[in-house]
């Protein structure tokens, strides 16, 4: 084995998973107040649990976005997900809201006034990146992990499986040579099934999904493709387990093959830099990707709360550049303005279009003709390429 030849793993999980209802609560409670208000502030978390769903945080917006609003937005939220259980209804489900409003001090901070411009709403550190393993531009173990889970979340809500539950989780372990994945060395995935399926009915059921969404002779061998190992599944979702926003940060980005800031995405509206500066930071360097002046890129930003600009790029192309890596801090940030004001509105971020994010990844995503993953277009590869001409 050398350094360019190993195995490497990535999870997944679904929409069904007690993070992801967080997230997609979270979300969709985003998505309401910049429906109603693109200037809306929003950091709302979410806690689910056996019958029951606490949110908590702190807004500035329309008053019609009030407790009774936030109720309705979260049961639409656990049904569409397909929340029918004895542990965890849509219907029945007790919600508590304790959700008051943005802090004072923290506005003045991130509004703008005078002669200063929109500030961070928060310090931190934020990681973009991006890499040649996939059409999209993704590492290849968390772009498969995702597809394999939305297959199966896509056949459940057609109908066509109704033995399994919305819970579930993936894990693919890749393997590399001469650093380029070549096959799955092993493949787990863990469903949620109704009382009545069998553990062998259940990796039946669950074998060709895993297969389709495989390029052709990556399927590993039987004594490692693993499902259900537990051998049962049936108590899942919040009934089996406490879910928070934000605890699947590594999910939402690239399965652990880059570096990943200290905030989680949902929840928060664009003035957030943990969600817009990520979205930047990916934008930059799928863009570098694209253009080929490089195999990989990761690019890191850096803000201190209420200051416009970033304090700091770095763009590292693990030794894969095509061009002077010295100067791509500056080429990028004369292409895009890195204040989160300068980012919300290249990307058009004050828009309700984050719901969407909180499942199967922030990243990889197709760009949606209503603005939905704007990160994702490919629309500076000419200005690079000029720049570097």
């Amino acid at each position: 084995m050398t350094a360019r030849d190993y195995v490497f793993t990535s999870e997944s999980v679904s929409e069904g998973h007690p993070d992801k209802i967080c997230d997609q609560i979270s979300d969709a409670i985003v998505d309401a107040y910049l429906a109603a208000d693109p200037d809306s502030r929003v950091a709302v978390e979410t806690l689910v649990t056996t019958n029951k769903v606490v949110l908590a945080g702190e807004v500035r917006g329309p008053d019609s976005i009030d407790d009774g609003r936030r109720e309705e937005i979260a049961r639409d939220c656990i049904r569409s997900i397909g929340y029918e259980q004895v542990g965890f209804h849509w219907r029945t489900v007790q919600i508590d809201s304790l959700v008051h409003a943005q802090s004072a001090d923290i506005a003045q901070g991130v509004d703008a006034s005078g002669n200063k411009d929109v500030g961070a709403g928060d310090q931190g550190i934020m990681f973009g990146y991006a890499c040649r393993e996939t059409d999209e531009l993704m590492p290849a173990p968390i772009h498969f992990a995702h597809n394999i889970l939305r297959a199966l979340s896509r056949a459940r809500h057609a109908g066509d499986e109704t033995a399994l539950g919305p819970d579930a989780k993936s894990q693919v372990s890749l393997q590399y040579v001469d650093g380029k994945p070549v096959r799955a060395a092993s493949i787990v995935v863990s469903t949620q099934h109704s009382e009545d399926v069998e553990q062998d009915a259940v990796r039946e059921i669950v074998r060709p999904y895993v297969i389709a969404e495989l390029p052709d002779g990556w399927m590993c061998d039987e004594e490692h493709f693993y499902v259900n190992p537990t051998g049962r599944f049936v108590i899942g979702g919040p009934d089996g387990d406490t879910g928070l926003t934000g605890r699947k940060i590594i999910v939402d980005t690239y399965g652990g093959a880059a570096p990943h800031g200290g905030g989680c995405f949902s929840g928060k509206d664009p003035t957030k830099v943990d969600r817009s500066a990520s979205y930047a930071a990916r934008y930059l360097a799928k863009n570098v990707v694209a253009a080929g002046l490089a195999e990989r890129c990761a690019i890191q930003l850096a803000y201190a709360i209420g200051v416009a600009k970033p304090l700091a790029l770095y763009v590292d192309t693990y030794g894969t550049g095509r061009i002077d890596e010295r100067r791509l801090p500056h080429v990028l940030g004369e292409i895009i303005d890195l204040s989160p004001r300068g980012i919300r509105e290249h990307l058009g971020l004050g828009r309700p279009i984050y719901a969407r994010t909180a499942a199967y990844g922030h990243f990889g995503r197709a760009p949606e003709a209503d603005g939905g993953f704007s990160w994702e277009r490919l629309d500076l590869v000419d200005d690079l390429l000029a720049a570097f001409a």
